[in-house]
């Protein structure tokens, strides 16, 4: 058996992170191991913190990621106590779901404003922290809703394919900054809304894995740990870059 490589547990030692959608699912497993990997992790989230979410933030704020006001809050405050900032993942969002006609102009707004504008109201604060220093990470979560349509699926991969966008042109912007700007797509990931549908209708949880090349569903670790490459100095010639993470579903012609 060969030694274990020191580093290999703290590839993000002495690393001041943001994690949105900390509570739970894939923030809360990226929470979880930054933290294990020797980062400082501020958490922010419209739920309570929970279980292992609870233990590994070292400051944690209930809020709405669309409240710039609030937003701007809670990333001074991060700043202030941990001396800086150097990796925000923006993890947090919400479904939204509706034929197109029958859409609300009130959740046309929510989409936009929690998919696409809480990425950018963290990432507009965090910024001044990060070109100060010239250096940082950002990790945005998109979804493969950003690559592919899923009819029923409207208007969320509008706001997906925005922050795909805004993910490379954030990257290109400060880019000689020391700043760089990722995403990452997950696919069918088993969090704790998918379960519940599974759950409510258990011959979907067979139909859905089927689908899978790999015959297998995603967990958020494996989220997880494509974020602490994009974030830790291992990725520092990766720039204005999307992962896909979906058991090379996305790339199947035919279902």
């Amino acid at each position: 058996m060969t030694a274990q490589n020191p580093s290999s547990a703290s590839r993000l030692a002495g690393k001041r992170v943001i994690v949105t959608g900390a509570a739970s699912g894939i923030g809360a497993a990226i929470a979880k191991l930054f933290a294990a990997h020797g980062a400082r992790v501020a958490g922010y989230d419209r739920a309570a913190p929970t279980g292992d979410a609870a233990r590994v933030c070292e400051h944690f704020v209930q809020g709405d990621i669309a409240d710039e006001a609030a937003v701007g809050a809670f990333v001074a405050q991060v700043g202030e106590r941990f001396g800086g900032i150097d990796v925000l993942v923006n993890n947090a969002g919400a479904d939204v779901f509706a034929e197109p006609l029958a859409l609300t102009s009130a959740e046309w707004q929510r989409n936009l404003a929690t998919n696409l504008g809480g990425a950018w109201n963290f990432s507009r604060a965090v910024l001044p922290f990060m070109l100060a220093r010239e250096a940082g990470a950002i990790v945005n979560i998109a979804s493969v809703h950003g690559h592919k349509i899923i009819p029923g699926a409207f208007p969320y991969p509008v706001a997906k394919h925005g922050l795909i966008g805004m993910t490379k042109a954030l990257g290109i912007q400060y880019a000689a900054r020391g700043v760089r700007c990722n995403s990452i797509s997950p696919g069918l990931i088993m969090v704790e809304r998918i379960e519940r549908w599974f759950q409510a209708q258990p011959e979907e949880r067979r139909r859905q894995t089927e689908l899978l090349p790999c015959k297998r569903i995603g967990t958020p670790e494996e989220v997880a740990y494509t974020a602490l490459f994009l974030a830790s100095d291992e990725a520092r010639f990766i720039n204005a870059t999307d992962i896909l993470i979906d058991g090379g579903r996305s790339q199947l012609y035919h279902e």
